[in-house]
């Protein structure tokens, strides 16, 4: 958006998106899977709990309902990535969401810094209720096929994606990118299929997937995953290898219409 400030439509009124944070520090995703061409994105407002949450949705122009993925952020909170992404899913097929968890907070602020800061703030059962809250909204959706939800995350938001499965009985779907593991109790609550997506540069994440994976195992849960040679954490961001980040998307995009049955 090169800090441009644009206005986005809301249901039941306008809101002002947010500056565009530096591009070097997020990169657009190009799109290397075939899907739709017109898509269509907004912001939208839902309650949870007595707060309420903004999130960024994007819709494929198609004409049949679509599966659904909910996006959750890195610690950087809703940045250009994260918008990007939400788009790139739209023309892939998907309904794609993304709920600003630090909504509770006053919304993603414009430093990365600050946003770190606030995601430390943040209580993971409280993560859980806006997530649940997102999923809920999409049933209001009538573009999105609601029964058919998977979930994706970045970095931080890739370990929420995980402890969310734990927490999420009804979802289909779900992609952990470079994020952690939640605890081993609680692996065998999952019911969704996983997928995860990992850097080879990136020894403080991977140095948990053997255990992570065993556990998956002890649990009855199968969790394949694919460590991505020759790149390093956020490497779907900083696209420093782009065709590896290529070929991990487009991983990412089988499976979820395989489970999702795009």
């Amino acid at each position: 958006m090169d800090g441009r400030r644009r206005y986005v439509a809301v249901r039941g009124g306008m809101a002002f998106g947010v500056v565009a944070l530096a591009a070097v520090f997020f990169r657009h995703l190009p799109p290397p899977t075939a899907g739709f061409r017109d898509i269509h994105s907004e912001y939208v407002k839902f309650l949870s709990g007595r707060d309420t949450v903004t999130a960024y949705i994007a819709f494929p122009e198609r004409p049949q309902p679509a599966p659904a993925v909910i996006v959750i952020h890195e610690i950087f909170g809703t940045s250009d990535f994260i918008r990007q992404t939400t788009e790139q899913l739209a023309k892939d097929g998907f309904v794609a969401i993304a709920p600003d968890l630090l909504s509770r907070r006053g919304g993603t602020p414009s430093s990365p810094d600050s946003a770190r800061k606030l995601i430390a703030t943040l209580n993971a059962d409280t993560v859980t209720m806006d997530l649940d809250a997102t999923r809920a909204y999409l049933k209001t959706v009538k573009a999105a096929r609601a029964n058919d939800v998977g979930i994706i995350g970045f970095c931080w938001g890739g370990g929420q994606s995980f402890r969310y499965a734990t927490n999420s009985p009804q979802l289909k779907a779900f992609v952990v990118c470079y994020g952690p593991a939640p605890n081993v109790a609680d692996m065998p609550k999952i019911r969704a299929k996983g997928l995860g997506v990992y850097a080879e540069n990136d020894a403080r994440i991977d140095a948990g997937l053997p255990d992570a994976a065993a556990a998956m195992k002890a649990a009855g849960r199968d969790y394949p995953y694919t460590v991505y040679p020759g790149v390093g954490h956020g490497f779907l961001r900083t696209r420093e290898k782009p065709e590896v980040a290529d070929s991990a998307w487009s991983a990412v995009i089988r499976f979820f219409r395989a489970q999702l049955k795009s």
